[in-house]
């Protein structure tokens, strides 16, 4: 009865090393048990004594020993073997455990995926491909499950991060007494056909597009904010202070022709003067108008005309005293030349010499 009893467990990893274990403290909490196995059939069975043991504080409390066919008989007994506390025998390879998919590939056209794996070498027919995956905003896995070794679903959103992980099972009942998967393949992240390391990868790269347009919109106010002020203070500073012409274009000669020399310069340009300067100027004439009786204006006519004469002579002669002397005093209606000029004259003129 109670021998029967006894929960075990008992995996056989991909058929090719069996581990049984056992609750050994609360089953045996006095003494430390033995393990023995065949895969013998028949009534000449060679027990083997457990090669590696699982301990729970140290007490045996598990076997792993290599799988070397599908019958298979344990016993677990007592310290010093006397007694058989346990027994049972089985199918090893109803507890078969697969190993992960190798070689996972991802094939993505549009919304739809398709997930396959390399074949195991053997028992093909009792595994099953299951593909998860859930978006960044699932909270539960969605599961998919086909034949070995090739899966597909459809309808993922091109804007969502996807995680996937598969695994493989066994075909409960027909190949397995035990519902054992392998262990999940390691994550992988995907958005629109596209490999991530994470589904984080999008939150960032959103965020770095978010934070890239801050920055270059700030920057672009910034340089606007700049300009404005730049025309502010330029207006500004013409009115305070206005700008001062550059000599260099209101006395270009100085600049060009005397690399800025003003003395060189100066020079030059009084002795252009002085060049140009006329021979002759015509002295300036005071001319007075004064009221005199008739007979003085007649008595005087004479010898105005001669005095004319001499100053127009001394005109002609280059004669500068004697030309800043000379005065004019036009006849009534007459016309006087000298030095080459016409004057008309009226009674209310007069010349004085």
């Amino acid at each position: 009865g109670w021998k029967d009893a006894i929960n075990t467990t008992i995996i056989n990893f991909n058929n090719e090393k069996m581990q049984i274990t056992w609750a050994a403290r609360e089953l045996f909490p006095s003494e430390n048990v033995s393990f023995s196995y065949t895969f013998d059939e028949g009534k000449h069975k060679v027990w083997k004594p457990c090669p590696t043991y699982l301990l729970d504080q140290d007490y045996n409390s598990g076997c792993l020993f290599k799988t070397e066919g599908r019958t298979l008989a344990i016993s677990i007994r007592s310290s010093n073997g006397s007694e058989e506390l346990f027994s049972k025998r089985l199918k090893s390879d109803f507890y078969i455990k697969p190993n992960r998919p190798e070689n996972v590939t991802f094939f993505w056209k549009e919304d739809t995926v398709t997930v396959s794996c390399n074949k195991p070498e053997r028992a093909v027919k009792c595994l099953r491909l299951e593909l998860q995956y859930k978006s960044k905003f699932d909270k539960d896995w969605q599961s998919r499950t086909s034949k070995c070794c090739s899966v597909g679903e459809q309808g993922f959103d091109p804007r969502k991060c996807y995680s996937f992980r598969v695994r493989l099972k066994r075909l409960v009942p027909y190949c397995n007494v035990v519902n054992y998967s392998s262990e999940w393949e390691a994550e992988t992240f995907w958005m629109n056909g596209t490999l991530l390391d994470s589904c984080d990868d999008d939150i960032k790269s959103q965020s770095n597009t978010v934070i890239f347009l801050s920055c270059f919109l700030a920057v672009l106010l910034m340089i606007l904010i700049l300009l404005i002020l730049l025309c502010k203070w330029q207006r500004l500073q013409k009115s305070v202070m206005p700008a001062i012409p550059d000599p260099k274009y209101v006395f270009a000669d100085l600049f060009n022709d005397h690399n800025g020399n003003f003395q060189e310069w100066i020079d030059e340009t009084a002795h252009a003067m002085v060049q140009t300067k006329p021979e002759y100027e015509e002295p300036e004439c005071i001319i007075e108008v004064e009221s005199q009786q008739e007979d003085e204006k007649n008595s005087d006519k004479q010898s105005s005309q001669e005095k004319i004469f001499n100053f127009s002579r001394a005109a002609e002669n280059n004669d500068p005293k004697a030309a800043q002397i000379a005065c004019l005093m036009p006849t009534s209606n007459t016309i006087a030349s000298f030095a080459g000029f016409q004057i008309l004259m009226n009674n209310d003129m007069y010349v004085m010499l």
